[in-house]
């Protein structure tokens, strides 16, 4: 190899590694800008995409600082492990003070955290609708620009639910179908996600409950109902299930309920077991407990 293609080649690893540097460089300075706790840290995203960037040969020290930084958690896993144990409005009050930098990994939590604030007893019926609407605004807006976004997605079906039954029963009736069709598109993009699978048959299992004259008048006075089966709920909650075993109380209490009404009662008996012994960490697991001990009690 002569000194020319020496040299060619020299400059264009030289050049690269100035590239690669500049772009590394932009991304600090824009992380850099987020903070966490009032503290000048966003360490996490620093790193992560770019360990093949660093020289093969460390010193010690400097890959101990590496691995210590890349231990500090960034904003949506604190945000997601507020949420795990029920801390919705300090996950908010967090979240919030990240607003302005218009990330729908941001924003669709914001959402998350306003929609289960808005069940918790301690507010007024008023407060709960303000919240309601505020999450509403929010994912509507996500909606417009990120269509392909599950969370996004599923959010924005439940929340819509949860405004419509706010503004009474014909709303209510009308966006049963926008919602489901948002449900369907989530599912599209993410068809594993337990949480969203035990939503379609709950749809599908509110749906089929409703008795028969009521469904008349509501066709009738408000506007024609979807239809749907406990067959159809029984087929989403099973797959909730086989996606994520024994992740909700709820989903448990369900698969019992739709066996004991197609008629089932040694499988309903197997989940209403499991439901009515869930360990009980929230209002809907109490809940879960107290409705399958008592559907037992009555197939004795």
């Amino acid at each position: 190899m002569n000194i020319y293609t020496n040299n060619k080649i020299y400059n264009m690893v030289y050049h690269h590694r100035i590239y690669i540097f500049r772009e590394f460089k932009k991304k600090i300075n824009k992380l850099l800008q987020i903070k966490l706790f009032d503290k000048t840290v966003k360490a996490t995203q620093i790193f992560s995409g770019f360990w093949f960037l660093w020289p093969t040969s460390v010193s010690k020290n400097n890959i101990n600082a590496i691995k210590e930084v890349t231990l500090i958690p960034s904003v949506t896993e604190i945000a997601d492990k507020m949420f795990e144990t029920g801390k919705y409005e300090e996950c908010y009050n967090m979240l919030i003070k990240y607003k302005i930098q218009n990330d729908v990994e941001i924003k669709w939590r914001i959402c998350r955290a306003l929609y289960n604030m808005a069940k918790d007893p301690k507010y007024s019926q008023k407060t709960k609708k303000e919240l309601i609407l505020q999450a509403y605004n929010v994912v509507a807006e996500e909606l417009e620009t990120n269509p392909d976004n599950f969370a996004v997605q599923k959010w924005y079906a439940l929340i819509l639910d949860a405004k419509s039954s706010n503004e009474g029963i014909q709303e209510k009736i009308e966006q049963l179908e926008n919602v489901k069709k948002h449900m369907d598109l989530a599912v599209t993009l993410n068809p594993n996600d337990a949480s969203l699978l035990h939503m379609l048959g709950e749809w599908c299992f509110q749906i089929s409950e409703l008795p028969w004259h009521q469904r008349k008048t509501a066709d009738a006075v408000f506007a024609p109902l979807p239809y749907s089966t406990y067959e159809d709920a029984l087929e989403y909650y099973l797959r909730a299930e086989a996606a994520q075993p024994r992740f909700y109380s709820i989903n448990l209490l369900r698969l019992g309920c739709c066996y004991l009404k197609l008629k089932k009662e040694d499988q309903a008996k197997y989940y209403l077991k499991l439901a009515a012994s869930y360990p009980a960490k929230s209002d809907d697991d109490h809940r879960a407990n107290k409705e399958a001990a008592e559907l037992l009690k009555k197939l004795k």
